[in-house]
């Protein structure tokens, strides 16, 4: 999933590149929706909306260094969501590069080919909305307690009691349970009974110790 994510939006913004170069360089704006969206082609030397422009090395190491850790974190993946987010990161992340290791004007200085524009808001590529996006949803996932992983934190979501157990079940053992002559002893109108006395094979209680010569009271049909 985190391959298929990372190709899909590294396709979208090879593929719009490509279409806004040969389209849109050095011709006027294309005005969409009154004004709302415009298509313009620029070149950006900075970051994600032409932020620090000027430092496009720095900007092309810390990148390759975003893709190297991408790729390391996703040896313990195994979530879904994060395979999402991670693909959307990984894909921006190698789609602005590519333009810095391979466009003009240099090597490793090369400049990022910038095409949407909304008012009042930088300019910004496809590989900037996904790396924006994956941005956004990584903090989502942080803040719902789900790790790469798979596992959960405990008091999120599932766990809110923060007791530790799993949807939260309680992890206090179960009372035990009382013993018959305890519960005897508690019965209302019921006499507790002794070690020494046994209940007779034929119904009848045995006559007590001391008392032999005593007959045994004959029961009513």
């Amino acid at each position: 999933m985190l391959i298929a994510v990372a190709l899909a939006a590294l396709a979208a913004d090879i593929v719009s590149k490509t279409i806004v170069v040969a389209t849109l360089q050095d011709r006027a704006p294309v005005r969409l929706l009154g004004g709302l969206l415009t298509l313009r082609e620029t070149r950006n030397s900075g970051a994600a909306f032409s932020i620090g422009t000027g430092y496009t090395i720095v900007f092309t190491v810390i990148a390759c260094g975003v893709v190297v850790a991408i790729l390391r974190t996703a040896r313990n993946l195994r979530s879904l969501p994060w395979a999402v987010c991670l693909g959307l990161l990984l894909g921006g992340a190698i789609g602005n590069l590519l333009d810095r290791l391979f466009r003009a004007p240099a090597p490793l200085k090369g400049h990022v080919v910038d095409w949407i524009e909304f008012p009042h808001y930088p300019v910004f590529n496809l590989a900037d909305s996904a790396i924006v996006c994956g941005g956004v949803l990584a903090v989502v996932l942080a803040a719902r307690g789900l790790q790469i992983d798979g596992t959960r934190l405990a008091g999120k979501d599932g766990d809110e009691d923060g007791d530790g157990g799993p949807d939260g079940a309680s992890a206090e053992p179960p009372a035990a349970e009382e013993p018959p002559a305890a519960k005897d002893a508690k019965a209302p109108g019921t006499a507790p009974r002794t070690g020494g006395e046994t209940p007779a094979q034929d119904g009848t209680a045995s006559p007590a110790a001391g008392d032999e010569d005593v007959p045994a009271r004959e029961e009513k049909p």
